[in-house]
């Protein structure tokens, strides 16, 4: 099974694996462009994720190790799901209800959350959860499973 990793906390590697680091890299935003659609279809303009991108859809498993901030994903992060885009076809559907890019790819990679849980309440860590449920749901991804970790915050 090919699993890719994307990190902000944790050191482990799997052999065979690509990992990005995000804890050491910062995504260039999204320009709004187009051109991952039109001109150079699924390749974004900047090239900086393109092996993000090929080993992400070829990956039968993405396991992402996140850290909370002010509650919600990092910025870092969320830059990441809006570079995603070049994934999807520009057009919609509304197939299963809901507003809905059509997908490029057969296959999405099933996702693995692992978070530090972190939560002042029950109703913040719902709204951190449903976030990711519904990124991924809308990403094509069948199966994706949320795991938070409790962080041993003594000196």
């Amino acid at each position: 099974m090919k699993t890719m990793i994307v990190r902000e906390y944790h050191d482990f590697f799997l052999p065979d694996s690509y990992i990005l680091d995000l804890s050491d890299q910062k995504i260039k935003g999204c320009t709004g462009c187009w051109t991952c659609w039109w001109k150079t279809p699924g390749r974004c303009i900047h090239h900086d994720l393109d092996f993000f991108y090929h080993h992400y859809i070829t990956s039968e498993k993405v396991s992402f190790y996140l850290t909370v901030s002010q509650g919600f994903v990092s910025g870092n992060l969320k830059t990441l799901f809006d570079r995603m885009i070049p994934l999807f076809l520009p057009y919609t559907n509304y197939a299963s209800g809901e507003s809905m890019h059509d997908k490029r790819y057969d296959r999405y990679p099933d996702i693995e959350i692992h978070y530090y849980d972190t939560f002042l309440d029950a109703a913040e860590k719902k709204i951190f959860e449903d976030y990711l449920q519904r990124t991924f749901y809308q990403f094509h991804s069948k199966n994706i499973s949320l795991i938070g970790e409790m962080r041993d915050v003594r000196p």
